[in-house]
């Protein structure tokens, strides 16, 4: 999942919105006052990325749909992004970005925060402690400057109580906590889901799922509350046809 690293575009400064979005590019703000949200992603891992070795990232928005939630109007865009290395893909990653209304002044603040000792899912899985710190670093490795991620005052104004944990730092520590199983996610598709914002200084846990789901890995942050989920699968015919970047 590190590929999410790599072949970004650098924004110029003047063409980054007020929240730190960029206003061009891969999708863009469709109306004034949308709150832009990551919600989950899809990738087939088909082959190795090659360290040193020339590579290239086409993206295109695969779909776009709207309708109506507890929160009013909303729009789902997923933008494909695909990995040609050799003149083969390798990558086949598929991002779910929500855009939202504009928040009501009145409307309560939300996050799942840590517990006391973020004692709630201690002892499984693969752990990682979020601070600041973290959350800003991470943000400067994946060209992310949503303001919600290092400006308290402002992921305020968006609805969070705290800084919001990256939905793709926690992807990646799923697909982390997956290989640590032995679970290979070569020749797989890794499907997830942000479930609720995982939000402040904690430390958050990727483990097993107990319930006997679909899911095979979801991060649980310090309070015990599930901030996403995510599963392994085998490529189906959606992922077979068109393997190079349209």
């Amino acid at each position: 999942m590190w590929h999410i690293t790599q072949l970004l575009e650098a924004v110029p400064q003047h063409l980054i919105g007020a929240d730190g979005h960029p206003l061009v590019g891969l999708p863009t703000p469709p109306a004034a006052g949308a709150r832009r949200m990551f919600a989950g992603g899809r990738v087939w891992h088909r082959r190795p990325l090659v360290v040193g070795r020339e590579a290239t990232r086409t993206s295109r928005i695969l779909t776009s749909r709207e309708t109506e939630g507890r929160s009013g109007h909303l729009r789902f865009v997923t933008v494909r992004h695909e990995y040609v290395q050799d003149d083969e893909l390798a990558v086949r990653d598929d991002h779910e970005i929500v855009y939202r209304p504009e928040r009501p002044a009145s409307a309560p603040l939300i996050g799942c925060t840590g517990g006391p000792g973020d004692s709630g899912a201690a002892g499984r899985g693969t752990s990682l402690r979020v601070d600041p710190v973290l959350l800003f670093r991470f943000s400067a490795l994946t060209y992310n400057a949503h303001r919600i991620h290092y400006d308290r005052d402002h992921a305020r104004t968006e609805g969070f109580d705290d800084l919001v944990i990256h939905g793709p730092l926690q992807a990646v520590l799923m697909a982390e906590d997956l290989r640590t199983r032995g679970c290979e996610l070569l020749g797989k598709v890794f499907s997830y889901r942000l479930l609720a914002p995982a939000v402040g200084s904690q430390t958050i846990w990727a483990r097993r799922p107990g319930d006997g789901g679909q899911a095979d890995v979801e991060v649980a942050t310090g309070e015990g509350g599930v901030s996403a989920s995510g599963a392994l699968a085998e490529p189906d015919q959606s992922d077979l046809p068109g393997l190079q970047p349209a």
